[in-house]
Formats: C-alpha cells, sequence, structure tokens
C-alpha cells in the first residue's frame, strides 16, 4: 500500500531538491524613494539664523556670478508677474536620512537632467543678459520686451529660468561654469547692450533737448556720476542712447504741452497766409532748364509736322458695328470695306499697302489684321476722269480681284461690289454711284467743249 506523503516545498515535482538563500530581502525605506521636484517652481522664503534674506543674484564684473549652494541677495525687489498655484514649492516631508544617503541621491537627481537639457535653448549668454539686464531694471516684463536674447522666449520662460538660476543649485551650478567659459570680449559686448535703468535715464534727461552735446559732456557725466551708471557705460553709447532718448520725445524737457483752445488756435487758411511764397522757390538748374527747352521745341516741330499733312490725309477709317449707318458722304468717292474697320476713298489716288517707322500709306492693312505678309507698298486706286476705277499691283505678292490675280505692275478695273483679297485679308470695294455720275457728267461736258 503506497503512503501519500507530503512534499516538501523546495522539492519539484522530480524530486530534486531546490536550492535557496535562507537570508532575508533588504527593501528599501520610504525615505531612499523620496525624489524632490522643485525645478522652476515658486520659492518659499525660508529664515535662518545666519541669513534672515531670501536667496537671490548678484552679478559682478569678474563673473563671480552664483555660487553653487547660496546666491547673493539683490539691494532691491524684483517685479516679477504673478506664477500659476500650481508652480508653489511643495513641502518637504521630514525623514531620518543621513548625509551619506543624500550624497548619493544628488548624483541622479533630476535637477541635473533638466538642467543639462535646458542648455540646448538657454545659452550662457542668455544667462548672462538675464541677469545683468534684471539687475538694472528689477522688471522680467522690461527684460523680456527689452532684451534681445538668441532666441524667441516667452515671458513664462524667462521667468521660470530667472527661478531656476535662483532656487536650483543644479541649474546655477552649471550655469556659472558655463558663464566663466565666454570670452572676455563677447562678455563686454553684452554687458554693453544692458538695458537702461530708471536712475540712468534720469541723469541723461539733465541734459537739455535743445542743446548739442558731444561726447566730452557725456565723459563729465559719466565721471560724475560713475556709481549710478553701469560699469559698461561709455561716452558714446550714452550718447547713442540719449539721441534716441530725444528721437522718441523721452526728454524731461520735451513734454507735449496742450493744444489751445477757442479762437486761437490756428487753423489751416491761417498758415498758409504765414508762408512766405518767395521762400518756397527752387534754384533754377540751367541743365535741367536747357532740356526742358529742347523737348519743347522737339514737341512743337511734330505737331507742325502733323499740322502740314493734315490736308493729305485723304482716307479715314471708321469702325464697323451693327448699326445701318450712311455709306457714304458728300466727300467720299469709294469705300474699301473689311471684316473689322473701313477705308473711305476721298482722293483719286491712294496708295494701299502696310505702314512702318520709315513708310506711310495712305490704307494700313494693319487694322484689319495679320499684315506681315503684305507689302509696304502693295497697289494703288486710282480715278479716271471717265469715273472708273483701277486698281495696280506693285507688291511682291499678287492682288486677287474677284478671285482672279493680278501680277506685279498690272492693273485690273474695279467694280461695285468687287472682291479684293490681299495675303488673306479680304476687302469689299464699294462705290459712290450718285458722286461717280456726276463726275462723269462733268467729264462728258469737258470732252463736248474743247
Amino acid at each position: 500500500m503506497a503512503l501519500n506523503l507530503p512534499m516538501d516545498s523546495s522539492s519539484d515535482s522530480m524530486g530534486t531538491k531546490r536550492r535557496s538563500s535562507s537570508r532575508t530581502i533588504k527593501r528599501k525605506k520610504f525615505d531612499d524613494e523620496l525624489v524632490e521636484t522643485t525645478f522652476n517652481l515658486q520659492p518659499t522664503t525660508t529664515t535662518t539664523k545666519s541669513n534672515p534674506r531670501s536667496r537671490t543674484v548678484s552679478v559682478s564684473s569678474g563673473l563671480d556670478i552664483l555660487s553653487a549652494q547660496t546666491l547673493p541677495s539683490l539691494s532691491t525687489s524684483v517685479v516679477i508677474p504673478h506664477l500659476d498655484r500650481t508652480n508653489r514649492r511643495p513641502s518637504r516631508p521630514t525623514g531620518s536620512s543621513g548625509n551619506n544617503r543624500k550624497n548619493k541621491k544628488n548624483k541622479n537627481h533630476p535637477h541635473s537632467i533638466n538642467a543639462t537639457k535646458d542648455l540646448g535653448r538657454w545659452k550662457p549668454t542668455d544667462d548672462l543678459a538675464l541677469i545683468t539686464c534684471v539687475q538694472q531694471t528689477n522688471d522680467l516684463r522690461m527684460v523680456h520686451r527689452g532684451t534681445k536674447f538668441s532666441c524667441r522666449f516667452t515671458l513664462q520662460e524667462i521667468q521660470q529660468r530667472w527661478y531656476a538660476l535662483l532656487y536650483d543649485s543644479a541649474v546655477s551650478r552649471i550655469a556659472v561654469q558655463a558663464m566663466r567659459n565666454l570670452h572676455p570680449e563677447l562678455i563686454a559686448s553684452i554687458q554693453s547692450r544692458t538695458l537702461y535703468s530708471k536712475n540712468e535715464e534720469d541723469l541723461l534727461g539733465t541734459i537739455k533737448s535743445i542743446s548739442q552735446p558731444n561726447l566730452e559732456d557725456f565723459h563729465n557725466l559719466l565721471e560724475i556720476n560713475g556709481q549710478t551708471f553701469y560699469p559698461a557705460r561709455t561716452p558714446k553709447s550714452l550718447l547713442a542712447h540719449w539721441q534716441l532718448m530725444k528721437q522718441y520725445h523721452l526728454l524731461p524737457d520735451q513734454t507735449v504741452q496742450s493744444l489751445p483752445r477757442g479762437e486761437s488756435v490756428l487753423n489751416f487758411s491761417d498758415a498758409e497766409d504765414m508762408i512766405n511764397d518767395s521762400e518756397l522757390v527752387d534754384q533754377k538748374d540751367e541743365i535741367l532748364y536747357g532740356e526742358l527747352q529742347i523737348m519743347d521745341r522737339k514737341n512743337k516741330k511734330e505737331i507742325r509736322i502733323l499740322e502740314n499733312e493734315l490736308g493729305r490725309w485723304q482716307v479715314l477709317v471708321d469702325n464697323v458695328t451693327g448699326s445701318n449707318q450712311p455709306d457714304f458722304d458728300n466727300q467720299t468717292l469709294a469705300i474699301l470695306r473689311g471684316r473689322l474697320v473701313r477705308y473711305l476713298m476721298r482722293s483719286r489716288e491712294i496708295t494701299v499697302g502696310r505702314s512702318t517707322k520709315d513708310h506711310s500709306v495712305d490704307v494700313d492693312l494693319t487694322l484689319e489684321g495679320p499684315a506681315w505678309k503684305i507689302s509696304r507698298r502693295q497697289g494703288t486706286i486710282r480715278l479716271r476722269n471717265n469715273g472708273d476705277f483701277f486698281l495696280s499691283s506693285e507688291g511682291k505678292r499678287p492682288i486677287f480681284v474677284d478671285s482672279r490675280p493680278i501680277l506685279a505692275s498690272n492693273k485690273m478695273k474695279l467694280n461695285n461690289n468687287s472682291v479684293i483679297e490681299i495675303a488673306g485679308l479680304r476687302f469689299i470695294f464699294l462705290i459712290n454711284q450718285e458722286l461717280i455720275s456726276v463726275i462723269r457728267q462733268e467729264a462728258a461736258k469737258l470732252n463736248l467743249n474743247p
């Protein structure tokens, strides 16, 4: 009969015994699991016996800017915008942990990780500019508006960076080390662009706007008030800032006076009467005056030529419209009617062709359509004494009259409603029968009475 013996917990199903340690596992206490997260949070004022003031920052010309553990205090309070309630420093829980345990915690402190990441955006030059400008103005809003950083920071980012430099030992330690590695010329350049304080602008305002100061005046002002001005100020920089204040009417003697009211107000007409016209006359420019005279002479000459040629223009061009207007008048002998325009023949002989800069014809066929294949003098239409019209071809390409070609140096009689085709352009030749009959009657009378 088999016995049902209980199996040991240290043995498996095969009967082999499992090896295990008899020592107990040491777990971490609650204090070892604590991690402080006080980065970029609003500080609370803590008082001690040695230093009753809250920790703040100060910058010296030798870059003894920030210390690794504590920060000196500013002489005046800094105007800082209101932060959200979530940015308050949480209270530290009390716990019994030794110094060795704190040192081990600081090696993997999240502050150092955040500070390393923050260096990619906040450069050492930005930290130096922020510290020096806050010392001058004591106002973060003014620093945000007037300081040019390496990239665009918001007011909230500037405020958080300032708190980190004040109250975070890891951030301040890395920032101090980075600023100490800056070149002295770069440090001097940043300090020369530091914002002006209210006291400095008040001293610059003692120089009147109506005066013409030079560098010596600002050198004397800088020597007398050396304690007030920032150490990086120079007479040249003071002169430049004073000129800016004068340009924007920020000097004390440039206060805007209230305008007078009532009848003493100067209106536009009174001001116009006060202007002396003789003072507004410009000096005569002989060269410009001579060129204007030459241009005026050329324009008058062209006008005179056009007036002389006006009598020679015997052909008038009218736009073809859909209205039924009379085609002829008492002066029109014939009409060469196209698709777009019509040419009125009012002389016994007219030339047909293409007008250019150095050649002109009576009937310019370019007004009807593309005429680049037409000769400059394509043909001539003449009216004989017996009342017959003849078209003579004078160009390189032939002219078709009622589908019959007219070669160069040949001519053909034109009848009423004859179709004339020249290089793809078609026209209808219309004759004023009443006026032509009168011409024929006069010609017959002359033949009867020689």
